[in-house]
């Protein structure tokens, strides 16, 4: 694999690509995701690429009624609320992401634990294309 800086940049273009990435550091073993070029556990700096599988599992999660204007121009709104949540991917580290395939109206049928995989949702098209990390039930 190509050197690339760790910062969100890489990631992105690490995202674009279809690839979770993380970091990892080298002294004490912290996995990050997204990646950072400092472990937050040893003040390491010494991090190198990790590619997770994009399995895991939804441990907490929010409906968005309300959101910022690239979620009301791709139609969530009050009657149509999307969902963000938090993942713990089998490597062990939690990643925010969109949940997609649940029904925001509906959270009471969102599961704590419900098995998910990654998703790759790609917007826009030429230079202002840009791909959102998602997680969908598996």
């Amino acid at each position: 694999m190509e050197a690339r800086p760790f910062n969100d940049i890489s990631y992105e273009r690490f995202l674009n690509e279809e690839k979770l990435m993380g970091s990892r550091c080298r002294k004490c073993g912290l996995l990050s995701v997204p990646p950072r070029s400092i472990c937050t556990r040893c003040y390491g700096s010494e991090m190198e690429w990790v590619a997770m599988k994009g399995k895991g599992k939804l441990v907490a999660f929010t409906s968005i009624a309300i959101g910022p204007p690239s979620m009301v121009k791709e139609g969530y709104d009050r009657k149509h609320p999307y969902v963000s949540g938090v993942v713990e991917l089998e490597e062990g580290v939690k990643v925010v992401a969109r949940i997609e395939g649940v029904d925001g109206s509906r959270p009471e049928t969102i599961g704590i634990g419900t098995p998910v995989r990654v998703e790759f949702l790609h917007r826009g098209e030429g230079t202002n294309a840009t791909t959102f990390l998602a997680f969908r039930p598996s």
